[in-house]
């Protein structure tokens, strides 16, 4: 079905418009044999003017092992994620860059109908996720969205010189009777793929879908 747009919403976004908001909620960490630990997150997804891309922010706290639900955003900070959410598409003079270097085409995207030639022939669209982390790693994801769910998957990204063994990882968000669940699964410290995060997350800001 052709998407629809909601109001001052910039159309390419519209696929990924059920993600916008702020998320909060419980989950797990584990890896092969690290002991499973309980964490409270953080997860926003913002739009910036008419930008083609969400920023996103995910926090992560560990919470008391003993009593999941308490500690939340006053426990321990274990990590931060940064990072931009957009379809994938061919870049070409409509788009911003190289660097800094302004558009020098008119922007093609301005309708339902325009983004709706970006649907992939299996019915869903293609995006690609840029994350960074504070640990010397930049990731680049490429998946699908289809309605309200989202695969990802990623080669390892880039490291700097002093960053830990990290060389591939999944992801997948899906809405489930309005609670964002996330699962991670990597491949890191030698280890083949494991699971690594799990996360049950409710809206805390109203959609935009209304």
């Amino acid at each position: 079905m052709p998407v629809e747009i909601p109001v001052d919403l910039q159309p390419e976004l519209v696929p990924l418009a059920w993600l916008i908001g702020t998320w909060e909620g419980h989950g797990a960490v584990v890896y092969t044999d690290v002991e499973e630990k309980h964490i409270f997150q953080r997860a926003s997804f913002t739009t910036e003017g008419d930008a083609p891309y969400l920023l996103y922010t995910c926090r992560t706290w560990l919470t008391d092992d003993a009593d999941p639900e308490a500690g939340g955003a006053s426990g321990t900070l274990l990590g931060i994620e940064t990072g931009f959410w957009q379809l994938a598409r061919p870049r070409g003079d409509h788009d911003t860059g190289p660097g800094l270097l302004p558009p020098t085409a008119a922007y093609p995207y301005t309708t339902a109908a325009a983004v709706e030639e970006l649907r992939t022939e299996r019915g869903d669209f293609d995006i690609e996720v840029a994350l960074s982390y504070p640990h010397g790693l930049m990731e680049h994801y490429a998946g699908r969205v289809a309605g309200p769910r989202v695969d990802l998957a990623s080669d390892g990204g880039v490291k700097t010189p002093t960053a830990l063994d990290y060389r591939a990882s999944t992801r997948m968000y899906g809405l489930v009777d309005g609670h964002l669940m996330w699962v991670w699964e990597m491949a890191a410290n030698g280890q083949d793929p494991a699971a690594h995060v799990s996360a049950d997350l409710q809206r805390t800001t109203p959609s935009v879908l209304g």
